[in-house]
């Protein structure tokens, strides 16, 4: 049996690429998205009572994940430095038999009336501009936060390691006003590059509100910049 799954939103951010985005949500808790429902799902009243929640699961499509594919039972997850392979089920990769993502935001705002319909502001996504959502639940800290639960291959993951410092240039300074800097500031702390990688003169790149940002991450510095256009 076929199942068909309809998008009742998008959701808007800074990121049009993969590359630069948290690995999880509620990793860099500044980055902030708009979600943008589609026409069909655009009911002020399908959206009441959810002011009484402070955050929200969201179901969404790895879309650019989306590829004819044979099942296959073990991945190499980019953070065990790719050599290793792992149970699919057991890693939150988006190569799997169904192309489907789980993220916990926080509601920031809530609009109902916008010329895009009602939109729900929200901070600490991980997912990519346009990004379109299979459904909205609401959060319930009573059953869904585990304080004693662990995970064994995820140890090193933190939402940013304050032993290093950023350094922006200039130009990148005056190109962002200081909430996209305290974000970007959050994403490069995160150390977006793949795990294996640990070239400190290497130069990389990611998309960010526009712009191309490019970074060199040392040991105790990352040193960040934007090209000149």
């Amino acid at each position: 049996m076929n199942y068909q799954l309809t998008p009742i939103a998008h959701i808007e951010t800074d990121f049009p690429t993969k590359f630069g985005v948290p690995r999880q949500s509620g990793l860099v808790k500044g980055l902030k998205g708009r979600i943008v429902f589609e026409p069909d799902y655009r009911e002020p009243e399908a959206l009441r009572g959810l002011e009484g929640f402070s955050h929200i699961w969201l179901l969404w499509d790895f879309s650019e994940a989306r590829k004819t594919f044979s099942f296959r039972p073990t991945v190499r997850p980019p953070r065990l430095g790719g050599n290793r392979r792992v149970g699919v089920f057991a890693t939150r990769s988006p190569f799997r038999p169904n192309n489907i993502g789980l993220s916990s935001v926080r509601i920031l705002s809530i609009d109902l009336h916008t010329s895009d319909g009602p939109v729900i502001e929200v901070e600490g996504a991980d997912l990519m501009d346009g990004t379109p959502i299979f459904d909205i639940k609401p959060y319930l800290p009573f059953t869904d936060c585990h304080p004693d639960a662990w995970g064994s291959l995820t140890p090193d993951l933190s939402p940013a390691d304050e032993a290093r410092t950023v350094r922006f240039s200039d130009e990148l300074l005056s190109a962002y006003d200081a909430e996209h800097i305290d974000a970007l500031r959050q994403v490069l702390l995160s150390d977006p590059r793949p795990h294996y990688h640990d070239d400190e003169e290497r130069v990389y790149g990611f998309e960010f509100a526009g712009r191309e940002v490019k970074f060199r991450m040392a040991k105790d510095v990352v040193e960040a910049w934007i090209e000149h256009t």
